[in-house]
């Protein structure tokens, strides 16, 4: 399975105004974002640089999942939801994101409903993703599936 960054999904106007909403903020290489179980604060657009996406392991290890590039926005599923963060988020390298507090993207949705359909795309997006991933991830030849569930669920 390959990691890398690829290009957004996100239409150019909802990125645009997504960024008129908040100052960029720089995170350095090695900086978290959000915690793996900490609660969800808003979303994360990311302008520049790389994040990587980390599942903590039941053995406290970190397992490198994705990495999101430019364009990708991090945390909507959580945020939407009103649940904590189900992975880790830390900069890949000097990173420029846009970050949305909760309430004021989710009334920013309120007033702008021609996005709404595009944020429901991106979050079925997510989720025919993870789908995948996790599939290929269980079907790992030599590594017993039960193994990889609780790897993946703790």
């Amino acid at each position: 399975m390959s990691l890398q960054a690829g290009p957004s999904n996100v239409n150019p106007d909802l990125l645009q105004a997504l960024q008129r909403m908040r100052s960029a903020q720089w995170f350095p290489k090695g900086a978290t974002l959000f915690q793996q179980g900490s609660r969800a604060e808003g979303v994360y657009l990311v302008e520049s640089g790389e994040v990587s996406m980390l599942l903590s392991t039941n053995r406290s290890q970190r397992q490198l999942v994705e990495v999101a590039g430019s364009g990708t926005i991090l945390g909507l599923s959580e945020s939407m939801t009103a649940e904590n963060h189900r992975i880790t988020a830390v900069a890949a390298d000097e990173t420029s994101v846009v970050f949305i507090p909760r309430e004021e993207f989710l009334a920013f949705l309120q007033g702008h409903c021609d996005f709404c359909m595009q944020i429901v795309r991106l979050l079925s997006d997510d989720l025919h993703g993870l789908y995948h991933k996790f599939r290929s991830i269980s079907a790992h030849p030599g590594r017993p599936r039960q193994r990889l569930l609780d790897e993946q669920l703790n």
